[in-house]
């Protein structure tokens, strides 16, 4: 019998336009201790199909048809009331935000302990040593003061990993996982998910995985389901799927995923011949960080070395990419360079001109010239605000054209970046997760910047939306002549993107230089352990 098993579902959200369907007769089953993989391109309706088996669609999401057995019982229509019975006990959700889901005030131990307690825990102690063990057990260091910590204290990887730790909590008889590792580096990625399939062998938890990975779902699932607007247009054993693909869309899913490409940009590439032809001899460099030094105080606690001695330069025009673990400092690092804060030591040269210590004024018109795409399409995007003045708010912010010339490039950069026209007047609450994503970076060209700083830019997008925008990139930067710091934990994307790599841990540089040479002949043990942990077929990244 399956544990789970989703019959003709049908969702629609209501707009402003009138109800508009997403789910189009969703049907796929899940047997018991099973792996099954839904993906797809953003908009797809993976995320919308999680939610709706759990009854936790947004506001103005309804079923409309169908049946969501959870064995023998039909939980399609009944109540939030009654569902909380199964959330948790029956079914762990793991959401695809962590900043949205945790939240700001309470301490990690104690959002933890919660559903613990919500269930029937009462012995505080028992809670307590049963959250530390859960912590420790999604590879989350130091257990004991994670546990006091409050979620803005940890890197958005760990915080990812609390998620988990509370889906788990009660050993549920199937786990619904929405992307519960994009936001984590690949030694991590690999432990969570070597989590997953312990629970899946020793306790027969069945998984419904959600991903825009194809690398992950080939690694981690039995069978998979491949979705393209809100419809299924194939599924099946993954080996049969992934060898021999009868859908295009499926087919075209594969061929843009990084996991299975092959290639570098090597020093030839046109962007850097552009910087050896236009740059003078005298200043070849767009960003030179040298002897970064940043410390953090936590309470009573030793200070805490997050960037530690970091130097690296980058030639105009290429692209220089930061990987490492997460808290490894690539985060950090980029707002040194971008200057949202200031370096305890060292110096920063961009195009030549020293920014350590630049302030007012300066610093201002220093947006200009560098930007920054945050990690978080959810939190960096003001929900109620429209696309077409998100996007050009930074020309407003310079007093930079008309009304009308904003709403123009606004309109061009939208189509720039693959989102079809009608998005200009929509909010960005009702865009999915890579969408958003997407409109960060139009709003991040909208100044004509000279360097752009991406940190995991492209990690919440789907593979083929991905392979777009990072083509757009590449354009973009022979084109412009456009200078990329890349922070990112995804090799794959890494190895396509980049010129250069500096690798990251604890706060120090362990290694550097041009990325097929780190890529194929490591010569750190770190770097090592990073390339072996990356899922899909490891093979093409060597």
């Amino acid at each position: 019998m399956s544990v789970l098993a989703v019959q003709d579902l049908r969702v629609s959200y209501a707009t402003a336009a009138g109800q508009r369907d997403v789910l189009h007769g969703v049907s796929f089953e899940i047997g018991e201790g099973e792996t099954v993989a839904l993906v797809g391109e953003s908009g797809s309706g993976k995320s919308t199909t999680a939610q709706a088996v759990l009854g936790l669609l947004p506001a103005g999401g309804r079923v409309q048809g169908g049946r969501v057995l959870l064995g023998d019982l039909d939980i399609a229509g009944w109540s939030d009331r009654a569902l909380r019975a199964v959330r948790g006990p029956e079914i762990g959700f793991v959401p695809q935000d962590p900043v949205t889901s945790l939240d700001p005030v309470r301490r990690i131990g104690a959002q933890v302990g919660e559903i613990l307690r919500l269930h029937g825990h009462r012995d505080s102690r028992a809670r307590r040593r049963r959250v530390l063990e859960l912590l420790e057990r999604v590879g989350i260091d130091d257990p004991d003061l994670r546990a006091r910590q409050y979620p803005h204290e940890l890197s958005g990887g760990m915080r990812q990993r609390v998620l988990i730790a509370t889906a788990v909590a009660l050993r549920p008889r199937l786990l619904i996982a929405d992307e519960p590792t994009s936001a984590l580096d690949a030694t991590v990625q690999r432990r969570v998910l070597d989590l997953m399939d312990e629970l899946r062998e020793q306790d027969g938890t069945s998984i419904l995985l959600v991903t825009h990975d194809l690398g992950v779902a080939a690694d981690r699932a039995q069978r998979l389901v491949v979705l393209q607007g809100g419809r299924i247009v194939e599924q099946g054993a993954s080996r049969e799927v992934l060898a021999a693909p009868r859908d295009g869309y499926t087919r075209q899913l594969l061929a843009d995923a990084p996991a299975f490409a092959t290639g570098f940009r090597h020093p030839e590439s046109p962007a850097f011949l552009r910087d050896a032809a236009a740059a003078a001899a005298e200043n070849p460099f767009a960003i030179r960080a040298e002897g970064l030094v940043k410390t953090f105080r936590t309470g009573r606690r030793e200070p805490f070395r997050a960037v530690d001695e970091v130097s690296f330069r980058v030639r105009k025009g290429t692209t220089h990419a930061l990987v490492g673990e997460s808290g490894s400092g690539k985060t950090t690092t980029a707002r040194l360079i971008t200057r949202f804060q200031h370096p305890d030591a060292g110096s920063i040269h961009l195009d030549g001109a020293d920014v350590t210590r630049a302030a007012g004024e300066p610093l201002r018109q220093l947006r200009r010239r560098i930007q920054l795409v945050y990690q978080n399409p959810f939190a960096s995007l003001d929900p109620r605000q429209r696309v077409e003045d998100i996007i050009a708010e930074p020309l407003t912010s310079f007093a930079v054209g008309t009304r009308a010339e904003r709403r123009a490039r606004a309109a061009e950069l939208i189509e720039r970046v693959a989102l079809p026209a009608d998005v200009a007047r929509r909010t960005a609450r009702e865009l999915s997760g890579g969408q958003r994503q997407r409109v960060a970076i139009a709003r991040a060209l909208a100044i004509d910047p000279r360097i752009i700083v991406f940190d995991e830019a492209v990690s919440a997008l789907d593979v083929t939306v991905q392979a777009r925008i990072l083509e757009l990139l590449a354009s973009l930067q022979v084109e412009l002549g456009l200078t990329y710091l890349f922070i990112s934990h995804d090799l794959a994307v890494v190895r396509g993107i980049s010129h250069t790599v500096s690798v990251m841990r604890r706060g120090r540089v362990v290694e550097d230089g041009p990325t097929e040479r780190i890529f194929q002949d490591p010569q750190h043990e770190y770097t090592r352990e990073l390339l072996a942990a990356v899922p899909g077929r490891s093979e093409a990244l060597t």
